[in-house]
């Protein structure tokens, strides 16, 4: 038998931490013969090998716990403890991503594609979530603007528009979600192309959990969490600004940019403090969550209260 390091396994071959955890409902789903070598296997897989990146935050990341059972995905549910109960549905292999509109090179790629686009990089973020709540998460990915060269943008494309896989056969409908389905979000170019923005595999050394976003998200850490879009499968360059779902369920709420500020409150409650996630006490909001020195130039001359 042939053995391939974790590192050089298919993405598709990966079996997710939280799937092989549960032992009793693994051993279920395989053959009792073969059972205890895929086991082993598959924990050997799980490990997604990256190198340390740029930016990241010296603060501990939140408990793993914490950050894959207290999630927003609407699609498997409105409460926080939702998502992790409800999302095993989802079927993260095989994957492919749409990638067209205003490029030279539009493509359609598999998961394993997409990885191979630029090297791993581990990068520990801030988070703030608009609610008030906030964590501190190992990222894995690469810069967003890897892939972006890689499609050649031509000069039409001034914004990057994302769309979330929708199945209606197990996620919520729009009415019980009470959000517009598929989840749609955008970015201005200059803000898809800034080292910060992350593509992303996998957090605390594995493959993403499903209710996290499993198998590729986008993370921005200047901005709401919102703005960090699950279970990509499409990706579109266009020229106008891109409806986004939480714009266009409630646009008096949430704007288009969304970039932390706790100098603009949200309409029903104050976003100058937050609650990180594990801790009791709250702390003070920082300016772009703390990447003012990286992001600021990039709204130079804006309102920020106007173009929130």
């Amino acid at each position: 038998m042939l053995a391939r390091r974790g590192a050089e396994i298919r993405y598709s071959e990966v079996t997710p931490k939280t799937a092989y955890l549960n032992r009793r409902r693994f051993l279920a789903t395989v053959p009792l013969a073969g059972a205890a070598l895929f086991t082993a296997r598959a924990r050997a897989a799980a490990k997604l090998a990256a190198v340390k990146g740029p930016f990241s935050s010296d603060e501990t990341p939140t408990p793993f716990q914490s950050v894959s059972t207290y999630n927003n995905y609407y699609e498997f549910g409105t409460s926080k403890d939702e998502p992790s109960k409800n999302a095993g549905k989802l079927k993260t292999s095989p994957w492919s991503i749409s990638v067209e509109g205003a490029v030279g090179k539009p493509k359609v790629f598999d998961l394993d594609a997409v990885m191979k686009i630029a090297p791993l990089e581990e990068r520990i973020y801030r988070h703030r979530c608009v609610e008030g709540w906030s964590m501190v998460v190992p990222w894995i990915g690469f810069p967003l603007n890897a892939l972006i060269k890689a499609v050649e943008p031509t000069a039409k494309a001034k914004f990057v528009a994302f769309q979330s896989l929708y199945d209606s056969k197990y996620m919520l409908s729009e009415r019980e979600a009470g959000i517009g389905l598929p989840y749609v979000e955008g970015l201005r170019m200059d803000e898809a192309v800034h080292p910060l923005a992350l593509l992303c595999f996998g957090m605390y050394g594995q493959v993403l959990p499903n209710q996290d976003g499993a198998p590729v998200r986008l993370v921005v850490p200047w901005k709401y969490g919102f703005k960090s879009i699950k279970s990509i499968v499409k990706i579109k360059f266009v020229e106008k600004e891109p409806p986004t779902t939480w714009n266009l369920t409630n646009q008096r709420e949430y704007g288009f940019y969304s970039n932390v500020n706790p100098t603009v409150d949200h309409p029903r409650w104050s976003q100058a403090t937050e609650r990180r996630l594990g801790e009791f006490s709250k702390r003070k909001t920082i300016m772009f969550n703390g990447y003012g020195d990286q992001v600021a130039s990039l709204y130079n001359g804006m309102d920020l209260r106007k173009n929130y």
